[in-house]
């Protein structure tokens, strides 16, 4: 398999900082951290309460998960996040090898943290969550199909300001294509240009209505 942009780019950081074990182990954690997540997480957990990244020259803690080990700020949040939650509501989690018991991903895992923590969510819907993700070891799509609306219900605004928003890029995109391309007549094109513009026109209407 091809290696990628950002596998290169750590294989050659862990390789500069091989004088600093700490480092090129937390490194070495995050080209693995799609098959050991858990391990990645604590490393991270770790080297944020130790302060570490200042010792290895980052201004923050954030700047440093960007930087060098290429992790956007929402997964860095839900990685240690969900080890948090494990280490203090499941550890048992914790001790699985991954083999014989499945790990379940930290995307599932953050799904019942944050179920947990929401208000007003019924508690025999807490229950079937972690045990869908614990037990079972169900990814996220599955989970959030089954209990999203039960966890985080969606009010009738809400639903039509995401449809807007939603309708605005496809009819924006769908605009900037039939201006560009020559698959369909010019003058069908340009019949539906105006459709979409009137369209486009209603839609910004309604969302400045929304606000």
């Amino acid at each position: 398999m091809p290696r990628t942009k950002t596998d290169v780019a750590l294989a050659a950081a862990e390789e500069a900082h091989a004088d600093d074990p700490e480092r090129a182990e937390l490194i070495r954690c995050t080209r693995r951290f799609k098959a050991s997540w858990i391990e990645l997480a604590e490393g991270l957990s770790s080297a944020r309460r130790r302060g570490d990244f200042r010792r290895w020259g980052y201004a923050s803690f954030e700047d440093y998960a960007r930087l060098e080990l290429h992790l956007r700020q929402d997964t860095v949040d839900k990685l240690t996040g969900s080890f948090l939650f494990l280490k203090k509501r499941a550890p048992e989690v914790l001790a699985r090898d991954g083999v014989s018991t499945a790990i379940p991903s930290y995307q599932a895992v953050d799904f019942l943290r944050r179920a947990e923590e929401q208000e007003g969510v019924p508690e025999d819907a807490v229950r079937a969550i972690r045990q869908r993700v614990l037990d079972e070891g169900a990814g996220l799509p599955a989970v959030a199909r089954q209990f999203r609306d039960v966890v985080f219900p969606v009010d009738e605004r809400q639903q039509k300001e995401r449809d807007v928003a939603a309708l605005l890029n496809v009819a924006k995109r769908l605009r900037e294509l039939l201006g560009e391309t020559r698959a369909v007549p010019r003058r069908l094109a340009g019949e539906v240009s105006e459709n979409l513009d009137r369209l486009l026109e209603a839609l910004r209407t309604a969302s400045e209505r929304a606000a």
